[in-house]
């Protein structure tokens, strides 16, 4: 997992403390990004991921 490309797409994006499902899909494909990188770098910085659709985020 790189930390530092998620934390970047993540400013990019205006993502500070929370994330919706249809986000963190789009970041994913925008910046070749793993969908599980983006859960684990949710998970362990604090930001809050809301309206899973499918489960793939916890």
């Amino acid at each position: 997992m790189d930390i530092e490309k998620i934390r970047k797409a993540f400013e990019s994006e205006g993502i500070e403390k929370e994330i919706r499902c249809p986000e963190a899909f789009a970041i994913s494909e925008k910046y070749g990004i793993a969908k599980m990188d983006i859960a684990k770098y949710c998970n362990t910085n604090g930001v809050k991921i809301r309206g899973c659709q499918l489960g793939c985020f916890k």
